[in-house]
């Protein structure tokens, strides 16, 4: 046992879900690498609203508690007990609303839900910042999602609860990212090295437009961090300029090579990494995009290549690589819960409620 940090009493490379895809073992990344609980702490109380606020360390510890949730029964501890989980979500969502509740349920916590703006005060005109303020008094904790940008700022006026941004109009995803993240440790745990040889580094592609799509920003600015282990970075888009100003600048400051193109198939026998999302332009454009945006079981992939993909998807990803070790998407959106669950913890300050017998904590006192 480890006295320093946390560790995971069972491990397991099955699939205990047997879903069709890759499902890399999660103790790969605890294995001489204890969580530090001292990182974890910077979470308490604190709200998350962008992926700016986490530095590397930060990153990392949140993926390793959340492959020791992944790899350890915890349930019968009640972390959340008597916490109440607001799930504010005034766009439509699946998994990543589902997933927080499952999220919250699966620590013994409770949830009041709103499902659709359209039965709130909002459909009568009320304005965000009140109901952020009527928040304080129902619940610990708000998950938000949004289609306007802005509502996070507005709801924060005078929310004084802590505050998990689930996805802003076009502006970002945080928690998708950190799935994301989660997803290619697991994968290739060394990527979380300060230094990785060329031989192990990556190249990733990223089918979207990062300055219009949170999914894809917040995960390209997650990536940033992660320097070390990317050999170049692509990004496919049929648009001019997919980056903005702000993440082209970024991406130049960050040293990492990185290159534009309008078609997939040009750089995909030399990817590692595909990271995907449904391409919905304005009005019907989607309509008339080609193979040039599109991957299946016949595409030119390299042997060992994964893909991500944030879902929903369209016809970008067709279901023929559902049953293929390229297949990474399902583990992404099933680890996303594990991701949420060490958040809502941290954030609420729950580690005490952990098991100890089986997983000591460094309690920094």
């Amino acid at each position: 046992m480890v006295k320093d940090g946390l560790v995971p009493h069972n491990t397991t490379e099955e699939n205990p879900l047997d879903s069709e895809g890759l499902y890399p073992d999660p103790g790969r990344l605890l294995r001489e690498d204890p969580i530090d609980l001292n990182i974890l702490k910077r979470l308490v109380g604190q709200s998350i609203l962008s992926v700016d606020q986490f530095d590397k360390a930060l990153v990392l510890e949140v993926c390793k508690f959340a492959a020791l949730l992944e790899s350890t029964e915890i349930a019968a501890n009640h972390p959340l007990d008597g916490k109440i989980i607001i799930t504010a979500f005034f766009e439509a969502s699946t998994r990543t609303r589902l997933s927080f509740e499952s999220a919250v349920l699966r620590l013994d916590g409770k949830i009041i839900s709103i499902p659709t703006g359209m039965v709130t005060g909002v459909a009568k005109g009320e304005s965000l910042s009140d109901i952020g303020e009527m928040f304080n008094a129902y619940g610990d904790l708000v998950v938000i999602r949004h289609t306007e940008t802005t509502a996070v700022e507005e709801i924060s006026r005078n929310l004084r609860l802590p505050m998990i941004n689930a996805g802003n109009g076009s502006g970002e995803h945080p928690t998708q990212a950190l799935a994301d993240w989660f997803a290619i440790l697991k994968w290739k745990p060394r990527l979380k090295e300060d230094r990785v040889s060329e031989a192990h580094q990556i190249h990733l592609g990223i089918l979207g437009t990062p300055g219009s799509m949170r999914a894809v920003n917040s995960f390209l600015r997650t990536t940033l961090l992660f320097r070390s282990g990317i050999r170049r970075i692509t990004i496919v888009s049929e648009m001019a300029d997919p980056l903005g100003p702000e993440l082209e600048g970024l991406l130049r400051e960050s040293g990492i090579a990185f290159q534009l193109s309008n078609d997939i198939n040009e750089v995909l026998s030399d990817l590692d990494v595909i990271y995907m999302n449904s391409i919905a332009f304005l009005g019907d454009s989607y309509k008339t995009l080609d193979s040039r945006y599109k991957l299946n079981a016949d595409s030119n992939l390299k042997p060992d290549a994964v893909v991500l993909h944030p879902l929903a998807r369209l016809d970008e990803l067709d279901p023929t690589l559902d049953g293929t070790h390229h297949n990474l998407y399902f583990t992404q959106a099933h680890g996303a819960v594990f991701i949420r669950q060490a958040l809502l913890i941290s954030i609420l300050n729950r580690f005490d409620r952990l098991p100890q017998k089986e997983i000591p904590l460094n309690t920094g006192n």
